[in-house]
């Protein structure tokens, strides 16, 4: 009896001093809430190997092996985008790469959904101003059998008649349609008033309706086969292969194709000239109950040496939720529900723009918030701020590379910017390494508020008076009619 009573009580003081030790733990344990944890630094990020192959007809291949899921990612990368377009058909080459997946060899557009469907296999065709591309993915199992078609897509185009008049159509309607939508006049009137009608970038990539309308498949033909070939391209191949494995299955699906007379000469596109002074535009579009705004000028190409920094200046400025531009106008003031800024790199300089949808009746106070952020971030950026911009795009950048697919584009980046290969792998000690003395350097001369076009889409009847206010510059009106021609 009293040995059970001991071995009772012996118990009981175990569990005690057990709870207590778990209880101790657990205290030491528990997280610290009072502040943010702190940000480790960034890990470096080390790129597989680019295996760089030849077909038989001299076509690229870039191989790069990703063993990690059985898939492939085969991307074909034209070196020719919508900035060849001839002058007088802008938009024939945006609607070549639209049409290529329409019909090729035997098969029509819907037999080809359906055979690719079939084998578990995602096809698109697609083009920018720099570039056009034929992106498949597939099973690795299924490579073998989905590249036949790819490679009809990519070199036996039929451009049906039907198709394309069933496109011109769709494009027309989406023109007319956004005779109504500010958010898209904004997109023709931007580039239109930084660049100018005559320079290919300051009109749609995708054309407007004058060229739109008299594009006839001989139009289509000659931009595919005059661009279309091995010799102005690149073939990427990401995914679970090896260059045996997948170099024989490329040959036979890509070997046939040929190079047939000259190469065009295209003239790479100017770089626009620069503003130099301010200007504003209001295009009217009565009764909208929110305006679109658009501040900028002719930015920089994508091979420019500050590209990194810039990346960092930008974060601070409109390039993420924590932006000074979006936590004014949408934390601060409530005018919008997003506000950013970018700089948009292509192959010539592109725009740098600062942008946001506003109420109406706050737009004269929007557009004071913007400018007042413009001239600020030609100030020296205080530590934190520039410490957090920089983790942000560091720490987020091994993210971009995380699927077959997100390592294919990046590799089409190098293709068709002809970046050096090491450009990702030095990116983030180019991350970390910016200064404050840098960032200000660069706003002084990439961010000059006082050069920068200021374009708005609203009801011109209620911001004209705001806007003239502001005493910013000359204020001109456009017409939506303007934007068409």
């Amino acid at each position: 009896m009293i040995s059970d009573l001991r071995s009772r009580i012996s118990d009981f003081l175990l569990i005690v001093l057990m709870a207590a030790a778990f209880a101790a733990g657990a205290q030491a344990q528990a997280p610290d809430r009072s502040k943010p944890p702190a940000i480790g630094p960034a890990p470096s990020l080390k790129m597989p190997a680019i295996q760089k192959q030849k077909l038989s007809n001299g076509l690229a291949v870039w191989i790069v092996e990703h063993h990690e899921v059985p898939l492939a990612q085969i991307n074909l990368i034209v070196r020719s985008g919508s900035a060849a377009d001839p002058i007088g058909k802008y938009g024939v080459g945006s609607l070549a790469a639209a049409m290529l997946d329409e019909g090729a060899g035997t098969r029509s557009s819907l037999e080809l959904a359906d055979a690719l469907e079939f084998l578990g296999a995602n096809l698109s065709t697609t083009s920018s101003f720099d570039y056009s591309a034929v992106r498949l993915s597939v099973p690795v199992s299924k490579l073998a059998d989905a590249l036949p078609l790819m490679s009809d897509v990519a070199l036996r185009p039929t451009f049906p008649a039907g198709d394309l008049d069933r496109l011109k159509k769709e494009r027309l309607t989406g023109l007319l349609q956004a005779r109504d939508n500010p958010a898209a006049l904004i997109q023709l009137a931007f580039p239109r008033v930084v660049f100018g009608p005559t320079h290919r970038y300051g009109t749609s990539a995708n054309g407007l309706p004058p060229a739109l309308e008299a594009f006839t498949v001989a139009d289509l033909q000659a931009f595919y086969r005059a661009h279309y070939r091995p010799d102005n391209a690149t073939l990427l191949v990401v995914g679970d292969v090896t260059p045996a494995s997948v170099m024989p299955v490329l040959e036979k699906a890509f070997g046939s194709w040929k190079t047939e007379g000259m190469a065009p000469l295209v003239a790479a596109v100017p770089n626009a000239p620069q503003l130099t002074s301010r200007q504003i535009y209001i295009v009217d579009k009565p009764e909208a109950a929110q305006s679109q705004i658009r501040i900028g000028w002719v930015g920089v190409p994508r091979s420019t040496a500050d590209y990194a920094a810039l990346e960092v200046l930008n974060t601070i400025l409109g390039g993420s939720f924590t932006s000074r531009l979006n936590q004014n106008l949408r934390e601060e003031h409530g005018y919008s529900y997003g506000a950013s800024s970018a700089f948009d790199m292509r192959l010539s300089a592109g725009p740098f723009l600062a942008k946001a949808s506003v109420q109406s009746d706050k737009t004269g106070e929007s557009v004071k918030e913007f400018f007042n952020e413009l001239d600020r971030i030609g100030t020296l950026i205080p530590e934190d701020e520039l410490k957090k911009a920089k983790s942000y795009v560091a720490l987020g950048f091994p993210g971009e590379f995380e699927t077959t697919g997100d390592l294919a584009r990046k590799l089409e980046e190098l293709v068709v910017y002809n970046l050096p290969d090491d450009t990702f792998s030095k990116f983030v000690s180019a991350v970390t390494s910016v200064t404050a003395a840098d960032l200000q350097k660069l706003a002084a001369r990439y961010i000059q508020p006082d050069k920068m076009a200021v374009v708005v889409v609203g009801d011109r009847k209620s911001i004209e008076g705001p806007i003239r206010q502001l005493n910013l510059g000359p204020v001109n009106i456009i017409s939506i009619d303007e934007l068409f021609r």
